[in-house]
């Protein structure tokens, strides 16, 4: 059983911990520099009122998957968020991200956005699928994104009204 609550302070060392499998794995996300619990709890913390973090946790309350909205900052305008998704590694495919994603969707309308922008890895097979499935649609294209390990990728742009 899966249950999908906000994110607390406590959360966030299990959520670095599922996190940083994601980023050492590659393939999947821009992240290339592992996370602590402390990195994430600043990003949990500089709420501007308009960020929302939720939690998926297993019938023993562990962390198999979590999702924020923030805003996209300069490059965004403000009725739009930003979204980012990770699900522990093994376990995709099993509706954690269609939970998640849910309580996100109600979040973003109830803090006043418009729509939800999704920035993926045009090599992220999975990510692809789960946004579109979600009924995300491509709007855009950022080819030979640089990331911080200098690898570039290009990433596809994907937008969800509410």
């Amino acid at each position: 059983m899966i249950n999908v609550r906000p994110a607390i302070r406590l959360d966030a060392p299990s959520m670095a911990k599922l996190l940083n499998k994601i980023i050492i794995d590659g393939g999947t996300t821009a992240l290339t520099k592992t996370v602590t619990g402390e990195d994430l709890l600043e990003r949990m913390s500089a709420n501007d009122g308009r960020t929302a973090w939720h939690v998926a946790v297993n019938a023993d309350e562990a962390v198999v998957g979590f999702q924020w909205i923030a805003p996209g900052g300069s490059y965004l305008p403000p009725q739009a968020a930003e979204i980012a998704t990770f699900v522990e590694v093994g376990q995709t495919g099993l509706g954690i991200g269609s939970k998640l994603f849910d309580a996100t969707k109600a979040a973003a309308k109830s803090l006043g956005y418009g729509w939800i922008n999704a920035n993926i890895r045009a090599d992220n097979e999975g990510g692809l699928i789960y946004y579109q499935s979600r009924g995300f649609v491509d709007y855009g294209r950022i080819e030979d994104y640089k990331m911080e390990n200098g690898q570039t990728v290009d990433k596809v742009l994907k937008r969800y009204d509410l």
